[in-house]
């Protein structure tokens, strides 16, 4: 229970950009801010917090340049998905790009942001990563199923199956109170998949976003939302496991425990 208890404690602290965005979604759907549109307000309180966290070093500029790239992922992704009446965002802002307000694409650059935190302090280091190259592909792949399933076969079953035969002999290791533990790389991608669905339930909830079936009332979130996530939370990881690979392939001391290939 002591090591529980340690693992939420940093686990809370790699989640300070979310919880943020949560709390403002929140405070802004009970109370009215004058002078400034709801949507443009949060895009707002996500620009500050991205700074002050600069500031005050609790993201380092190599963490920002990966939330950057995933900022601009999700917008694409918003903006396409929106387009195609996955869902929408009702509310009138300033701050809306073809129907999606940008604090929207701050939402999955929180999830990169809660990656490159949890990496840093509970020392994340992967085991038997695979290929960079197939990697990519991986990634290339599950991302345009996300455009192109609208118009062809939707694959996303396939690229699951990829996905744990690739990383079936990759372990993640992590470390809490210095005591190690590991599990299978796969099975923290389902894990953070689920999390990020009981998130996605809190923020429409509080109308970040509404799926067809809320526009008339809140509905729970349908639980195969869960593998979608599942897929965006691979890609998101190996962006950061790419960079993290790319920084200690330049490093002169390369870490690499007991002759395997581990990413540390």
């Amino acid at each position: 229970m002591k090591q529980l208890v340690y693992f939420g404690i940093e686990q809370a602290k790699a989640c300070l950009f979310p919880v943020t965005i949560f709390l403002t979604l929140a405070i802004t759907r009970m109370i009215d801010i004058p002078f400034i549109a709801r949507y443009d307000f949060i895009l707002l309180i996500c620009l500050v917090t991205q700074v002050l966290m600069v500031i005050f070093k609790v993201e380092t500029w190599d963490e920002v340049k990966v939330i950057c790239v995933f900022h601009i992922i999700g917008l694409s992704l918003e903006i396409y998905k929106v387009h195609m009446g996955s869902w929408s965002y009702p509310e009138s802002a300033y701050s809306k790009v073809f129907g999606v307000p940008l604090y929207s694409g701050f939402m999955y650059a929180s999830v990169a942001s809660y990656m490159c935190q949890a990496w840093r302090r509970l020392n994340l280091k992967l085991e038997h990563f695979p290929p960079n190259w197939l990697v990519f592909l991986l990634s290339i792949g599950i991302y345009f199923n996300f455009y192109t399933h609208h118009y062809i076969v939707d694959v996303r079953w396939i690229l699951k199956l990829a996905t744990f035969i690739i990383f079936f002999k990759t372990f993640v290791y992590f470390t809490v109170n210095e005591r190690e533990y590991k599990m299978p790389l796969s099975l923290s991608f389902l894990l953070i998949g689920f999390f990020i669905w009981i998130a996605e339930n809190i923020a429409t909830f509080f109308g970040a976003w509404r799926y067809p079936n809320q526009q008339a009332h809140w509905e729970l979130v349908h639980i195969g939302k869960i593998s979608s996530w599942f897929l965006l939370v691979i890609i998101s990881f190996l962006i950061v496991a790419l960079l993290k690979h790319f920084k200690e392939s330049r490093s002169p001391h390369p870490i690499n425990k007991m002759g395997t290939n581990k990413i540390s």
